[in-house]
């Protein structure tokens, strides 16, 4: 028999895009499967729609501004838990958090519980420290829990529990490697990503902790020793950021290698130019909390290669050990790219961290405060 029907309220500042938001959508999805009820509190956005669709609700309310005015919404967010009967909210956010969190004061017995999820390796402050304040505490890779230990050394380990992002099969499946209808459709599209040489991929945004000068400098490398190979970085160019595309494009037309090199917007077709390409860089100067990257490329079949910190350099250890790179060291950079194009590894015979496993494990945490 089935238990009776939970309210969960889950918190962040907005729907418009981004891991947060993609994994609030992927809760909500499974929330609903299980026969549950699915809130989101949040000032709106684009992915508003696809959350209704998925048959869970929306509430707007703007408790992601950093304003003293967004003090107002704590009533407004109280009257939410109490009007639904929540019985667990959910965090991924700071100030959501800390609203969440004063929301709750005087509920007594009432109260949802309070579970947080930690998405990001934050500057340790006691702003921050809110996130660690839930009840349970998700982790969402090794990496996060071991940073929450170290830098919060009061938490109770106790009540972290560490569940990995995953991605969903279907979205990203497996493809021969060369592909080369794929590469035909990347060079229709981008004229420089033409030739018969090895097609390099790094998926960012426009931004310098995203290691796109780390991946000039490889292309220019490889070049330098007789590879046709190309470059594609789609997410550089950006809407606001045009001075970093001109210092990007000063570079590679300094290195040489300008006519070898497509800065693009993010691609909706990633799963196409993970398949277009025959080596997969991640190269965050800045160690993240995961490295989905990793896992979405590895999934569709493709070598990665990336500096050997953070998140990317956990999934890496687990799933392509031989493309994890000290950090920064360009020469060995060089030498592994080289080696990984010449034999890539075999593709990983199971993929750990999928969708449902994350789901499931999540669903999971929220059942064992049904239970205490």
């Amino acid at each position: 028999m089935p238990g009776p029907r939970r309210t969960i309220v889950q918190l962040l500042p907005a729907l418009d895009a981004g891991g947060v938001e993609r994994s609030t959508l992927e809760i909500a999805q499974a929330l609903v499967r299980a026969g549950d009820r699915a809130i989101v509190v949040s000032a709106g956005g684009r992915l508003v729609p696809r959350l209704t669709a998925l048959g869970a609700e929306h509430v707007k309310l703007d408790i992601g501004r950093k304003s003293l005015l967004t003090l107002r919404h704590i009533a407004a967010l109280r009257r939410v838990f109490e009007r639904e009967r929540a019985c667990t909210r959910s965090t991924r956010s700071r100030l959501p958090a800390w609203l969440g969190w004063r929301a709750v004061r005087g509920m007594g017995s009432d109260a949802p519980r309070f579970v947080t999820t930690v998405h990001g390796l934050n500057s340790p402050s006691r702003y921050s420290a809110i996130m660690t304040r839930g009840e349970r505490v998700i982790c969402v890779s090794e990496t996060v829990h071991d940073f929450v230990l170290t830098h919060y050394p009061k938490t109770d380990p106790g009540k972290l529990r560490v569940v990995p992002r995953g991605i969903d099969p279907d979205a990203f499946p497996h493809h021969p490697w060369p592909d080369r209808d794929a590469r035909r459709r990347a060079a229709s599209l981008h004229p420089q990503l033409g030739g018969d040489g090895p097609l390099l991929l790094l998926p960012g945004r426009g931004t310098r902790l995203k290691g796109h000068a780390d991946a000039l400098v490889l292309l220019a490398t490889l070049r330098a020793r007789g590879r046709d190979a190309r470059l594609w970085l789609p997410g550089s160019r950006e809407e606001g950021r045009g001075h970093y595309i001109e210092e990007l494009e000063g570079q590679a037309t300094q290195l040489g290698i300008a006519d070898a090199v497509a800065f693009t917007p993010a691609t909706f077709a990633i799963a196409d130019a993970y398949a277009a390409s025959d080596l997969v860089l991640q190269l965050s100067r800045k160690p993240e909390a995961f490295g989905r990257t990793v896992l979405e490329a590895s999934a569709i079949g493709r070598s990665v290669v990336g500096w050997d910190h953070g998140g990317v350099g956990e999934l890496l250890r687990v799933l392509q050990p031989r493309g994890a790179v000290p950090p920064f060291d360009g020469t060995l950079l060089e030498r592994t790219a080289d080696a990984l194009l010449d034999a890539p590894p075999p593709r990983p015979v199971t993929m750990p961290y999928t969708l449902r496993a994350m789901q499931e494990a999540t669903l999971a945490v929220y059942a064992e405060l049904d239970r205490t």
